[in-house]
């Protein structure tokens, strides 16, 4: 048993090798370092990138090795994506006699044509003429004859156009020197025996699941799911499926789309072998480095299912007329398990990020088992081979990285030249992989941007029909060390992300079901951590959700009081109650006044609706007095959490103005009363003066 290292991991190279590939496969190297333009007064400038170009690529077998002894069949493509034609020219085909020594030599002899093996003109071929905005193929069959007597091994190969030139009217013509390069791989057909892992995730615009609509546009045809979904399939790729996705469709119920329950069953029906991601496609490497008990749970997603979404099963509904038989059938819900389950998953796999220590590998097997297999690049060990490994009793599976770098880049593809270019790369670092009875494993990055028609030629050319993850997991194993990898630490984005998920917890006492929001938190800060993101798009994940989880914090409170005079001793005094919330809120409002000549209802409960803002009238009473009181509100929830901020309103009293007005008023009138009556009382007094004066003078009249 071999002993190997493993060293600071590195992530796969395919996006670096594919902002290399217009410098190497469009235009070569050019003939005087560039393209020239002949004139018998002076020199154009040679074309910029941005200019249109003529472009060279040659294949040699679109990552199928050619047997020893047979002929070499290639063909040479000349894209003209200039405005004029391009005129006849001649191509030639030169290999190295040399072997590339290694993956290291064929990298820099495809991405930078270094390379000091000597070449042999093979043949030359003339070249038609392409018409503008066209493309032409000149095939060259080379027989063993020719060829020569060549070992087993990766050749580097050149392709040549010269003598073509394109004139545009009033314009000196345009000379095209152009050179392409590839590699040809000489190797028994039976010498490569290889798996491809394929992960299938989907990331949705909110971050929590996918949406009807989304579902939609992904599984219709030309989705991304469904373009996915036919390249793998017929093929023997071990697909790695995020079990957010089937989650996202079975919670739907009636609402999902019949593209997406289409498409769920077509997978599961697949005879490919098919091992689930973590929900989220979470790294379970940084929740070790965390120091986590336990890695993050899947969220229960019950809670969000709706019973519009699930109607009653037919068996409970009586079909004898009865008023209340389909009323009181209930909804029949399927529970977590069931919704994020993969029928006939492989267990006991997992495919974290490639900077684990032996701690984490121990770790992993607390989390999941003794028995869990860890999924690993090569980059990770020096001196490794793909193939199965042992770190300190845990098993790995390691994949070739280069290879699967390559293999990654060519399955983004789109141009013919770039894939094929790719997949001949692939094909030249899988044979310097290859060696004994061990199958080589390729992996595919994350990527939710592949080529279907790209995924299917690579699948074809490298998932070997005989290899199975039982095979893989039973090879002899040798032995590693593991180190950590230089990458940013995302321990405290992780730890940043639970400690706001922990406020979050104690704010969503404040929902009748606290799940509505705390299931999608979960889920965001899963795929916050996922494997798939590289340094850059975890930190730009990790400030989303700091941001949305501030917001999402902020989104109860009370607004400002305006300021309040109070002439009564009682009145009710105005609250509003902001809920920027999809659902109902459960509050309690506190109210506590700055003086005891204002008294206040302390405790008020309130249910705000969403999207909202609602008023709380807070019975008030002021004691025989005047002057300011301030009237601190506050809000909790039914635990007793505080929410949001403390809000003061401003109260001026003119509370004993009106036992003074009405104490006045009735002095008024009990003094009108009185004076009235006085006034009353002389008039009657003087009358009866007057008319007793008036009586002795009329009995004196009489007696004259």
């Amino acid at each position: 048993m071999t002993t190997t290292h493993l060293r600071e991991a590195s992530r796969p190279r395919a996006r670096r090798l594919l902002s290399r590939l217009a410098a190497a496969i469009v235009v070569g190297t050019l003939a005087f370092g560039g393209a020239s333009a002949a004139s018998a007064d002076d020199e154009t400038d040679a074309p910029t990138p941005a200019d249109p170009i003529v472009r060279l690529s040659v294949s040699t077998g679109s990552g199928t090795p050619t047997a020893p002894g047979g002929p070499l069949v290639s063909t040479i493509t000349v894209t003209n994506d200039t405005s004029s034609p391009l005129s006849a020219g001649t191509v030639s085909l030169q290999v190295g006699r040399d072997a590339l020594a290694d993956g290291e030599a064929l990298d820099q002899w495809l991405d930078d044509d270094a390379t000091s093996a000597p070449f042999h003109t093979l043949a030359s071929e003339a070249t038609p003429v392409i018409d503008r905005e066209a493309s032409g193929t000149v095939n060259v069959v080379v027989d063993a004859v020719e060829l020569g007597d060549l070992d087993a091994g990766v050749y580097p190969v050149r392709a040549r156009l010269s003598g073509a030139s394109t004139q545009v009217s009033g314009e000196d013509a345009l000379q095209w020197n152009l050179t392409a390069s590839t590699v040809l791989v000489i190797a028994e057909s039976t010498a490569r025996n290889s798996a491809v892992l394929v992960p299938i995730t989907a990331t949705p615009e909110s971050g929590s699941l996918l949406t009807a609509d989304e579902l939609s546009a992904l599984t219709a045809e030309g989705g991304a799911l469904a373009g996915q979904l036919d390249a793998v399939s017929g093929t023997t790729a071990v697909l790695a499926i995020d079990p957010a996705i089937p989650a996202a469709i079975r919670i739907l119920g009636t609402r999902a789309p019949d593209t997406a329950t289409r498409w769920l069953s077509e997978l599961e029906a697949l005879p490919n072998e098919v091992f689930a991601l973590q929900f989220g496609d979470a790294d379970a490497t940084v929740q070790a480095h965390a120091g986590l008990p336990e890695p993050l749970a899947t969220p229960d997603l019950t809670p969000l299912l709706l019973a519009d979404d699930f109607p009653p099963a037919e068996e409970l509904v009586d079909a004898t007329p009865a008023p209340t038989s389909t009323a009181d059938a209930e909804a029949t819900f399927p529970d977590n398990e069931q919704l994020t389950t993969l029928i006939g998953a492989e267990q006991g796999l997992l495919w974290p990020r490639s900077d684990v220590t032996t701690a984490d590998l121990a770790v992993f097997g607390d989390y999941f088992g003794e028995d869990v297999t860890t999924i690993l690049p090569s980059t990770s060990f020096i001196g490794a081979s793909a193939g199965r490994m042992t770190v300190d009793g845990h098993d790995a599976l390691v994949a070739d990285a280069t290879a699967s770098a390559r293999l990654s880049a060519a399955v983004e593809a789109t141009d013919p030249a770039v894939l094929d270019r790719e997949l001949t790369a692939a094909a030249g670092h899988l044979f310097f992989a290859a060696g004994g009875a061990t199958p080589t494993i390729l992996a595919l990055d994350r990527s939710e941007t592949r080529s279907p028609s790209a995924v299917r030629a690579a699948l074809s050319a490298f998932a070997s029909p005989a290899v199975t993850l039982d095979e893989l997991r039973a090879a002899p194993p040798s032995s590693a060390t593991p180190t950590r990898a230089d990458s940013i630490d995302r321990v405290p984005g992780l730890n940043a992300m639970l400690a706001d998920e922990e406020r979050l917890t104690e704010f969503a006492t404040i929902l009748t079901e606290p799940a509505q929001l705390l299931s999608p938190t979960r889920i965001r800060v899963l795929r916050a951590i996922g494997v798939g993101l590289d340094d850059a798009a975890f930190t730009a994940a990790v400030a989303a959700q700091e941001e949305r989880a501030r917001t999402t914090l902020d989104a109860v409170g009370i607004q400002q009081p305006k300021p309040v005079q109070l002439f009564t001793s009682a009145a009710p005094l105005p609250v509003w109650v902001r809920n920027d919330l999809p659902w109902d809120v459960n509050l309690s409002l506190l109210g506590t006044p700055s003086d005891l000549r204002l008294d206040i209802q302390p405790v008020t409960e309130v249910t705000a609706p969403p999207a909202g803002s609602t008023r709380v009238d807070i019975p008030i009473e002021a004691r025989v007095a005047s002057g300011d009181v301030q009237v601190t509100f506050r809000l909790a929830s039914p635990t007793g959490v505080p929410i949001g901020q403390a809000a003061t309103a401003d109260v001026t009293l003119r509370a004993d103005w009106e036992g003074i007005g009405l104490g006045i008023l009735g002095g008024v009138i009990a003094l009108l009363l009185v004076l009235g009556t006085i006034r009353t009382v002389r008039r009657r007094r003087t009358q009866s003066d007057a008319t007793d004066e008036a009586e002795p003078a009329i009995d004196d009249a009489g007696e004259r």
